[in-house]
């Protein structure tokens, strides 16, 4: 497994980043102008330039120190992405029926946390190993469970554990609600600050990228 930190990136900065998720697909057009189209990635990558939520030299600094703990790529953080962190719809707090989890069969006792994207053609699964802890809620058949007394959670990735007497019958209907961020590293090695630039207004280049865990 990847070496990860389990620690999150300067909050006020992550929040002026710029970026979102990324697809491979491979696009192929034949002789007749129709076009082929696959994609040799399930999952999305989220990538971010996180640049642009350096405002202060204060908040430079901080973020040189941040990369500098982590050694450039080396190792991995967690990252809050703005736009996207939450189970529930923008503004609203993570309710136990956000997200559908799985159906019990009376006999597994551990599921994945996902959240889904779409409903109607092709819904995406996205699997979420890093919750925040504390912000899980699940429930099971409409019923909400108590956390620590009938399931754990394993925040370093993302998995729920139901306790003994309490695994999800056959056809019982699993969800959840949570807050979570994302497993991220550097995309570079070298950060470089120029702050005669900086004090005119350029920003520096903070790539940032998802990893999976």
């Amino acid at each position: 497994m990847a070496a990860f930190h389990d620690v999150l990136f300067p909050m006020d900065v992550a929040l002026g980043a710029s970026g979102g998720p990324e697809r491979v697909t491979q696009v192929i057009t034949t002789a007749t102008g129709r076009e082929e189209r696959n994609t040799r990635l399930a999952d999305s990558r989220r990538r971010w330039d996180a640049g642009y939520g350096v405002k202060t030299l204060a908040a430079l600094a901080e973020v040189v120190a941040f990369f500098e703990e982590r050694r450039g790529r080396l190792y991995g953080f967690r990252w809050r992405d703005r736009l996207d962190h939450s189970s529930a719809p923008p503004g609203a707090a993570p309710s136990p029926l956000d997200q559908p989890l799985a159906v019990g069969d009376g006999a597994t006792a551990s599921f994945a946390l996902t959240k889904t994207y779409g409903a109607l053609h092709a819904p995406y699964a996205r699997p979420i190993s890093k919750p925040v802890a504390g912000t899980v809620r699940v429930a099971v058949d409409g019923v909400e469970q108590a956390s620590g007394a009938a399931f754990s959670l394993d925040a370093g990735s993302g998995r729920i554990l139901f306790l003994d007497g309490h695994v999800p019958s056959a056809g019982a209907v699993v969800t959840a609600g949570f807050l979570f961020d994302v497993p991220v590293r550097f995309d570079t090695d070298f950060l470089e600050v120029n702050l005669s630039a900086f004090a005119a207004g350029e920003i520096p280049r903070i790539p940032v990228i998802e990893i999976r865990i």
